[in-house]
């Protein structure tokens, strides 16, 4: 019998930078059983594809050994490959335990905060003392350059002895030591406590980083008002289980999943998804967990545990993401395992072929030589594009934006066509009352008597004209024997009188329509829009149209795509009078009455004209369409499809959110130019300065740690990123 490959994910505390990540992924994959590593240094997570002889104590111990801090997610039991998909239940329990936990601390008492106080003392004390007393000054500078160089160098030796022998703690090392060989002790310690500082600023920026997806955990509330035999009792969130029946009063937050049950309110959703404008919730209506109920008490039946709720999805997809590298994120990583070597290469021809060759000084060659160490030391590099992936994601998030992914988020960004499926997505997803025209009687009278024919019915027409009903508070009288009649519509008795409701067809059969009639109710047709006749007392009182209309932000959406230059389509199984409907109104392509394979097939087609696809549905009856496409965008309220099946995915219905999205994309893509620019030219401008001699060690750092800090902070600047819909309108310019 053939093991099965499994999956476990760890919390590991303490990673600051790629090349932390680096170390410990190349350690992990040396253990028995281990298949493939995905580490994520944003989200502080591990996530290890094992099989026969995987040892989850071996792996907190290795990871242990390079300085780190492992443990399982709590409850996380491996789940087979095939089923990865499905919700790991101790995914978000484990949140809390681990990873907010280091979050919650202080960074100013954590142990390379204190690492780089005790350094900063020492160096201080050898510079006040060998003031004082001169002949104790080399030695007092070797003191203090122990303080810090000890612990980097035993993290050289450790990262060595598993598998990353070119380590930034190597090249420290080498370059420390060095210095102290041609009596720059003083200018030695100095360095390493350049560099601790620099790493403790890392562990800073990480921790941000980390926090700003992490916090949407502490939108739930800890406790709930669970209803339950006639009373209302306050428990625990996290107990709370499917089918549970919980009240939530004006004002609070929801502490769980659920569909409305009884009452009917405002929700105030932005918080989750980002929209700005509360929704009107009323029975049948979902909620998410961690939104706020607006002005009426609501119950709720609970519909996911506090395990795989929508905040613990969205945290759990988004360090999942963070985990999947970019292209370019995997091509930095190749170019730093081959840069760093290279780095020791060039460091040492500076110090030995001047000397030789030139006939310079050994000891300012060796200096040189030193200096290019610190100078090629690849902090801000590796951590150049992680770091605005991570903040890319965790900003998209937290606007209802999900992507699975740096390779994602990158390709968005190359996007030239987007194909929409219609129902659901460019449409609201339901019909509406469009037209009201009035015959024997007024068009209030004609909305009447539809509205009491249609009392109690549940088909999506009859729910329309309720609601157009209620909205213009026409009166719906009563009706008595209605009944419905196949493939015609319905009838009834209303005030004393029959009334039918039915098809254009079925209403001809009953009475004569006019010619002007015939022609309205065609041009009503030829709008994509369905005719429903209203006949009384032997004549047509008047009719209704309704059709199932555009979302308010699809034009203005659709029009920011084709200002940049893409390419729009839809796709869709409607009729072609609907469809075309719709479309000429939004102003796309429109491609209709198409089955799942057609949709498949048009998709292939655009790709072979060389475009690069995104398909939008809602990624259900679009599946062979999304999957096909270069990027599948679901769009969705949260559901397990909407989450868990596409390569990104958007929380909220709005078209609004596709250009952002792909804006969002762009805006990264040239955060990590900037950042790479950054990383190089500085390395480059020193690299000069110091070959020609206005520049030695500790600049040398000091350029590294700087940049490092400069490239961590304008990552950081993607966390306030804010939609272009969320600014309102461009000015035009004169």
């Amino acid at each position: 019998m053939s093991a099965v490959s499994s999956e476990s994910r760890f919390r590991v505390s303490g990673m600051d930078c790629a090349a932390c990540g680096n170390k410990v992924d190349t350690a992990l994959r040396r253990l028995p059983g281990v298949e493939d590593v995905a580490v994520s240094v944003s989200a502080g997570t591990v996530r290890v594809r094992h099989g026969a002889g995987f040892d989850a104590a071996a792996l907190v111990r290795q990871v242990g050994n390079l300085g780190y801090g492992a443990e399982p997610a709590l409850n996380a039991a491996p789940s087979d490959t095939a089923s990865r998909k499905a919700p790991h239940a101790g995914d978000h329990a484990g949140h809390s335990h681990g990873q907010a936990a280091e979050a919650g601390a202080q960074w100013c008492s954590g142990p390379k905060a204190r690492l780089t106080a005790a350094a900063f003392a020492a160096l201080l004390l050898a510079y006040g003392l060998g003031h004082l007393l001169p002949a104790l000054e080399r030695p007092l500078f070797l003191a203090a350059l122990a303080v810090g160089l000890v612990p980097v160098a035993w993290r050289a030796v450790t990262a060595a002895r598993f598998g990353t022998p070119f380590s930034i703690e190597t090249l420290m090392t080498i370059a420390a030591i060095g210095a102290v060989l041609i009596g720059a002790e003083e200018e030695a310690a100095t360095v390493v406590l350049l560099f601790l500082v620099g790493e403790m600023l890392e562990g800073v920026a990480a921790g941000r980083a980390r926090a700003s997806i992490q916090g949407l955990s502490t939108l739930l509330p800890k406790t709930a008002r669970v209803e339950a035999n006639g009373e209302v009792r306050e428990v625990s969130a996290e107990s709370l289980t499917l089918g549970a029946v919980i009240l939530v009063r004006p004002g609070d937050r929801i502490p769980a999943d659920g569909v409305v049950s009884e009452g009917a309110g405002e929700v105030d959703e932005a918080p989750v998804t980002g929209e700005s404008v509360p929704k009107r919730k009323g029975v049948g209506d979902p909620v998410f967990a961690g939104t706020v109920n607006g002005g009426s008490v609501l119950r709720l039946r609970v519909t996911a545990t506090a395990a795989d709720n929508t905040i613990a999805r969205i945290v759990r997809l988004v360090e999942e993401a963070q985990e999947a590298k970019s292209p370019t994120e995997r091509f930095i990583d190749r170019f730093s395992k081959v840069y760093t070597p290279a780095v020791l290469v060039v460091g040492a021809l500076v110090a030995t072929v001047p000397p030789l060759v030139l006939d310079g000084g050994w000891e300012e060659w060796i200096y040189k030589g030193l200096a290019i160490l610190l100078i090629g030391c690849p902090c801000a590099l590796v951590i150049s594009v992680p770091a605005s992936v991570a903040a890319g994601l965790s900003a998209g998030a937290r606007r209802g934006l999900l992507m699975k992914g740096g390779a994602v988020l990158e390709s968005l960004g190359r996007i030239t066509t987007v194909a929409f499926d219609k129902t659901g997505t460019l449409t609201v997803g339901r019909p509406v009352v469009t037209d009201i025209v009035a015959g024997s009687r007024s068009a209030p009278q004609v909305l009447s008597l539809a509205a009491s024919l249609e009392q109690g019915s549940s088909h999506p027409l009859a729910l329309a004209i309720l609601a157009r009903a209620k909205a213009d508070r026409a009166p719906a009288p009563p009706s008595f024997d209605a009944h419905a009649l196949p493939g015609e519509g319905v009838e009834g008795g209303v005030g004393g009188e029959r009334v039918f409701l039915g098809s254009p067809e079925a209403a001809a059969r009953r009475v004569e329509l006019t010619q002007e009639q015939r022609e309205a109710i065609e041009a009503l047709n030829a709008e994509g829009k369905t005719v429903s006749v209203v006949v009384l007392a032997g004549a047509v009182a008047g009719f209704i149209a309704l059709r199932d209309e555009a979302r308010p932000d699809a034009k203005s959406a659709l029009a920011r795509l084709h200002a940049d230059g893409l390419r729009t389509i839809m796709l869709t199984g409607d009729n072609a009078r609907a469809a075309g409907a719709v479309a000429a109104d939004l102003g796309l392509e429109a491609r209709a009455g198409l089955l799942p394979q057609d949709k498949q097939r048009i998709v292939r087609d655009l790709q072979a004209q060389g475009l690069i696809v995104a398909k939008v549905g809602d990624g259900i009856n679009d599946a062979p369409a999304l999957a096909a496409a270069d990027l599948g965008i679901a769009m969705g309220g949260g559901t397990d499809v909407a989450l868990e099946t596409a390569d990104a995915a958007i929380l909220h219905g709005r078209v609004q959110d596709i250009p952002d999205m792909i804006a969002l994309s762009k805006r990264v893509m040239g955060n990590i130019r900037v950042n790479i620019a950054l990383a190089l030219g500085l390395k480059a401008v020193f690299l000069v300065t110091t070959i020609v001699g206005l520049t030695g060690l500790w600049p040398a750092i000091l350029a590294d740690t700087g940049a490092t800090v400069l490239v961590t902070a304008n990552a950081m600047r993607l966390l306030a990123w804010t939609p272009r819909s969320e600014l309102g309108p461009r000015p035009v310019r004169g």
